[in-house]
């Protein structure tokens, strides 16, 4: 496991030096107080200083937001977005501000929803996708829906004295809830696509594009959880695992999803943080609601 996370990790480093550097014209901003400022995020381009020396959000926001009286940029992120999404984004300018925003997100009293598109027809207009969340063993540092297997590989591995398991590869596999919510059935690249709405009930790191992996329509675009990506297939499961636990007999073939990652190539992954609502981290009689239409 060592080997293989090195390994990882070092191609990370080499992603992560990609972040595009903005100029102060980039700087999209679709709410500012005293207290909080919120950023409409580009694609490609880090949140907070990475594995390389890559270009960061936190900084250029703390070198081009008045009224910052935090000591540092990365204590302005009360939460992230991956290197590929765009969409909204909340940074605090003060202590307290920073502090409000801390239970906000702790207690689960933020509602973030996204919007994304997935390769193939989704069949239902809504539903649920609840599975569980754990480390991969198999492909780290990222994430898999847990099965009992899995859990038992995680075991026999801790036998083995030539492995040395981390912490986070032991912890208990975390539920995960994502509700989906059809907005319209499309193509892309000639191929077909559903432009869904995403609501993640639990925040876990990666949930949707794993959720999305495992139900059979992966995010468009998604070189991670996607086919022939980073991490494992499938969210980490075999097709019989999948269709077991998220029967869908509507799930994008294997050949769609090779045609939809050659035919769409380096053209980013197509998820977006689309709206944010929470009460105001100083007063709470003021709730702030905002949305951002995607760039897709």
């Amino acid at each position: 496991i060592n080997e293989r996370l090195t390994a990882q990790i070092n191609k990370m480093k080499l992603k992560d030096n990609t972040s595009k550097v903005l100029s102060k014209e980039d700087l999209d901003i679709v709410f500012e107080d005293e207290h909080i400022v919120v950023i409409n995020k580009p694609a490609g381009v880090l949140c907070v200083p990475g594995k390389g020396e890559g270009f960061s959000l936190s900084q250029f926001v703390f070198d081009n937001v008045e009224g910052v009286t935090l000591p540092k940029p990365d204590m302005m992120v009360v939460h992230r977005l991956g290197f590929d999404t765009t969409g909204l984004m909340v940074f605090s300018k003060t202590m307290k501000s920073l502090r409000g925003m801390n239970v906000r997100f702790r207690t689960r009293e933020v509602d973030r929803t996204y919007e994304a598109l997935l390769v193939g027809h989704v069949a239902e207009d809504s539903g649920k996708i609840d599975m569980p969340l754990m480390r991969c063993l198999m492909y780290p540092p990222f994430i898999r829906v847990s099965t009992n297997n899995a859990q038992c590989a995680i075991v026999k591995s801790r036998l083995r004295p030539d492995e040395d398991i981390g912490r986070k590869y032991l912890e208990e596999p975390k539920g995960s809830i994502t509700e989906y919510k059809v907005l319209s059935r499309e193509e892309l690249h000639g191929l077909p696509v559903t432009r869904v709405e995403l609501l993640s009930l639990s925040g876990r790191t990666h949930q949707l594009n794993v959720h999305c992996a495992a139900f059979g329509h992966p995010i468009v675009g998604d070189t991670t959880y996607g086919i022939d990506g980073e991490a494992g297939p499938h969210g980490g499961l075999t097709v019989e695992e999948a269709e077991t636990l998220m029967p869908n007999p509507n799930r994008a073939s294997l050949e769609l999803q090779q045609q939809m990652r050659d035919a769409h190539g380096d053209g980013g992954m197509y998820v977006h943080a689309k709206s944010i609502e929470f009460d105001h981290p100083i007063d709470k009689r003021i709730e702030i609601s905002l949305d951002c239409d995607a760039p897709f």
